[in-house]
Order: structure tokens, then sequence, then C-alpha cells
């Protein structure tokens, strides 16, 4: 599907709140504007596989992606998850090298592709940019060693009260469609299983309370006791 001027009118508003492009010059963002290409994706639908070309950055406009590592047996450990407003996919744009994971759409999704000569274009035209790219790359780097320092430092128990804290809003985390425990166990790199205990633990411990659409915190310190319990 083609998108439309008023489409990208849209598209060049929402790059210049965001804080990876912020400060762009007009005429360098309208340029990157028009040379975006827009997607649609169904439900589990892949966007790139790890080992692919990666000649773009993504611009998640609407829906939720998650990027993955898999082994050859199939099973996932979901690196990040990505929503609206948020880019992703940077790795091939700034150096030629292939794509380090897989991502998938996990609900309907539509992106728009960042080309990168665009993007490689307004970092020459702008070198002050550089900074806020780094800065970028920086914070992806950063998720990833406290996703490596959690899977080896932390129980699973640990590693979900953790999330629960971060995600909780007003002491309740509400679930996505597609956020199953399958989905839940990925990320958090457990088999689905050892995630069932570990809500079984904190639900007889009278710390969760556990539905079908949210998961509800009942006690607050108890939880982060649990999620930082050297502290």
């Amino acid at each position: 599907m083609q998108a439309t001027p008023a489409q990208r009118d849209q598209l060049a508003k929402k790059l210049q709140a965001g804080s990876f492009l912020r400060g762009l010059a007009p005429e360098i963002l309208a340029q990157m504007v028009r040379s975006a290409v827009w997607r649609e994706y169904p439900p589990g639908a892949v966007i790139f596989l790890e080992g692919d070309a990666a000649p773009a950055l993504y611009y998640v406009d609407a829906g939720w992606v998650k990027v993955v590592k898999m082994s050859p047996e199939g099973r996932e450990q979901v690196l990040q998850f990505f929503g609206p407003g948020e880019i992703f996919g940077g790795m091939g744009v700034f150096v030629d090298r292939p794509a380090p994971a897989t991502a998938i759409a996990l609900e309907q999704a539509g992106l728009w592709l960042l080309q990168r000569d665009a993007v490689r274009r307004m970092l020459v035209a702008n070198p002050a940019m550089a900074l806020q790219v780094i800065e970028f790359m920086a914070d992806r780097l950063t998720e990833l060693v406290t996703l490596v320092a959690d899977l080896s430092l932390h129980t699973v128990t640990e590693r979900l009260a953790r999330v629960l804290l971060e995600e909780a809003d007003d002491d309740v985390v509400y679930r996505r469609r597609w956020a199953t425990q399958a989905e839940m166990a990925a990320r958090l790199g457990a088999a689905p299983d050892v995630l069932n205990r570990a809500l079984r633990t904190l639900v007889e411990e009278e710390l969760i309370e556990l539905g079908r659409q949210q998961i509800r915190i009942l006690d607050r310190p108890g939880l982060a006791a649990k999620a930082a319990p050297n502290r």
C-alpha cells in the first residue's frame, strides 16, 4: 500500500518529536521522509531474519514488534520489544553487517522503513546528529548488557518480579493479547513450566494476583524484595 502525503507529513512530525532525530534540519528530514517506505505486517509475520541484509531503520507507527534470537531447536530468547514511536534495526544502517537477530510482528503492525542511504546522508549533512545516534546505540547496548546480566546473575523469579515492577501502571500490569505466558517465558529466558512455577510462587506468597487480562501487584515492597534479594 502506497503511503499518502498526509501520512508522510505525520511521519515527519513524529520523527521530529522523537529523541533520535530531534533537531534535524527540515530539508534533510523531508528527504528522509520522501524516501521512507510504508509496510504493513500481520501478526506473526517475519520482518527480517537473522543474517538478512538490513538496509533500513524501522520506525514503529502502529502495533508491536519483538526482536529475538532463535536456537536451532526453535527456542526463542526475546531481546527487545518495540511499540509505537520507537525505532529498531539500526545495526545494518551504520555498519555493513547482516541483521544479528530476527524481528517478528506481535500484532498487526505498520512500520516505516527509513532507508540507509537517507540516514547516512543525514549524518554527513548534520555531523552533530552523530552524538544522538551514539546515544541511541548506547541505550540499545545498555539494554542488552542488562539482559545478559539478568540471565546470568538472577533467578527467573527475580527477573519476573523486576519486570512486573517496571511495567506496572498503578500496580497493575495490563496484558496485551499477544502477551501469553509462552511469550513472557521467552522474554525472561525461561522454559514455560519454570515461569509458571515462578508465577505460582508469587501468587502463593500473596505478592501478586493473576488474571486473564492483567496482573495486579498486591505487595510492592515484598515484590521489590524478591526482585533484589541481596540489597
